[in-house]
């Protein structure tokens, strides 16, 4: 059964950054390309650039400005998100999900399941 746990997440001010953590078990985490996912209030989920199963492949979304990375421990089975140069816009719950069935949400250069942990709340303050 696939379990995913996010840690890392916290109140930041305008320009801080964050180091975001996926713990992964359940499955053979090193087969499936990896994304995250965010949810901003009263709002629907979005796509955050994504990471090849290898960890040499990393999506990327002009309307993020290049503050997002992803990166990946294959050896701890952790998906890891460091965003920077935060901004209040960036205030939501995060996720991570594997692109594994059954898939949920296509975009970018891959379709992934529904995030399925308990996020990790970022909280940007002006």
């Amino acid at each position: 059964q696939v379990q995913l746990v996010e840690s890392g997440g916290g109140l930041v001010q305008t320009g801080g950054s964050l180091r975001l953590s996926c713990a992964a078990s359940g499955f053979a985490f090193s087969d499936y390309a990896m994304a995250w996912f965010r949810r901003a209030p009263g709002k629907g989920l979005e796509w955050v650039p994504d990471i090849s199963k290898d960890g040499r492949s990393t999506g990327s979304l002009d309307s993020l400005k290049g503050r997002f990375t992803s990166s990946r421990d294959n050896t701890k089975n952790t998906l890891f998100l460091r965003i920077s140069s935060l901004e209040p816009e960036d205030t939501a719950v995060y996720y991570c999900a594997p692109s594994k069935e059954p898939l949920r949400y296509c975009s970018g250069g891959g379709c992934y399941a529904a995030p399925s942990g308990p996020g990790t709340q970022v909280t940007v303050s002006p």
